[in-house]
């Protein structure tokens, strides 16, 4: 869901190939024929979903596989995405549910290619990766078991890669100014021009200097670490375990978009991810506890951390939507998927504001606590 390495979030061309370029491509560079392919929504990559013809004639069937072409600006930064693919690689092969690449011909993870698309013949990286089964959390009734496995999922996944991905392409995921890294809340403050005369204007300016005053300060005291940094609704896939349609278990099948991978702090990815469980959620004041709770079962966090939590998940909110209504501006044909966290998303946070700090983390500490040593019923 992000763009850019810096503080301007559109500086880039999204990609606008057609079906049938897409599929030459995935001839030329992979070698795969084919049979079926269909767009994906996306932010501001390009995402074709793509079955290919198995070799040899081979009667299971066809593989399936998600053709990504990475917009013309992040294109530039080939040692970012290297580390994002290869964190692909590790997290799979440490059990995690991750895609993984198709290696290209001339046996590569990703390929430069260039797109017949807009001025000035830009290039993309074009990578071509498997396709995860299962169904969005956006599209289920997600239940307090599946916000618990989440936030189990988030403390896993940042301390298996802080304590054992070490490779070299690792140092770019410093991306000091990098829009979407929520250690950058302040710099919202250069689009939300975007909002206009909206009433939400005032929120966000508020947002941003209580994170200004109250968060920036502290940063030092978190502990650091790579945070995947989009746990969102859309981007964690489930199956159900389960064949009762009452009470539906569900397990993680699927973890996708790697692109907003950067260093920050565990805190962070709670954060974040309490805040997109919510977007969905009837009750969304709730949901936090949950979340809370499986991710302290992997890693208890601080009392300064926690101190932080309304303002971090405040901030990512803000995050979300003044650069969604920023985007949308310059990019209006893409608004309907640029929006959906808009549909929900300010309701939330002037709940969360109009509830105040206090009753919130209330809420979300006590909902955390009583989980104590036990896993959701």
């Amino acid at each position: 869901m992000s763009s850019g390495n810096d503080c301007q979030p559109q500086a880039f061309t999204k990609p606008a190939f057609g079906e049938k370029e897409a599929t030459e491509l995935v001839d030329r560079v992979f070698g795969l024929k084919v049979s079926w392919i269909g767009p994906l929504p996306s932010y501001d990559d390009q995402n074709f979903h793509v079955r290919v013809s198995r070799n040899k004639g081979a009667a299971e069937g066809a593989d399936e596989y998600v053709l990504k072409i990475t917009n013309s600006e992040d294109s530039q930064e080939p040692d970012l995405i290297e580390a994002q693919t290869q964190a692909m690689m590790f997290l799979s092969a440490e059990g995690f549910p991750s895609a993984t690449p198709y290696l290209t011909k001339d046996g590569n993870i990703m390929s430069l290619e260039s797109g017949d698309t807009g001025p000035g013949n830009k290039k993309y990286m074009v990578r071509l990766l498997t396709y995860l089964p299962g169904t969005p959390v956006a599209k289920i009734a997600a239940n307090t078991e599946v916000f618990y496995e989440i936030g189990k999922l988030a403390a896993s996944l940042d301390k298996a890669l802080s304590e054992k991905f070490h490779h070299p392409s690792v140092k770019s995921l410093h991306r000091g100014q990098f829009i979407w890294n929520l250690a950058n809340v302040p710099l919202l403050d250069q689009y939300i021009y975007a909002l206009g005369e909206s009433p939400y204007r005032e929120l966000v300016e508020q947002v941003i200097e209580q994170f200004k005053g109250k968060v920036i300060p502290k940063l030092s005291s978190f502990r650091a670490c790579i945070n995947h940094g989009d746990l969102n609704d859309h981007n964690i896939l489930v199956d159900s375990s389960s064949a009762s349609l009452e009470n539906p278990q569900y397990r993680v099948s699927g973890i996708l978009d790697f692109s907003d991978m950067s260093y920050g702090y565990y805190v962070f990815e709670v954060a974040i991810a309490i805040m997109y469980m919510m977007i969905e959620s009837p009750d969304p004041l709730s949901v936090g506890g949950h979340v809370l709770a499986g991710f302290e079962s992997v890693l208890p966090l601080t009392g300064e951390e926690r101190g932080t939590l309304f303002l971090l998940v405040s901030g990512r909110f803000s995050q979300s939507l003044v650069i969604a209504a920023h985007t949308a501006l310059r990019y209006p044909e893409n608004k309907e998927y640029l929006m959906i966290t808009a549909k929900t998303g300010w309701k939330h946070l002037m709940k969360m504001f109009e509830v105040g700090q206090e009753a919130v983390e209330k809420t979300w500490f006590e909902t955390a606590t009583a989980y104590g040593n036990r896993a959701p019923a």
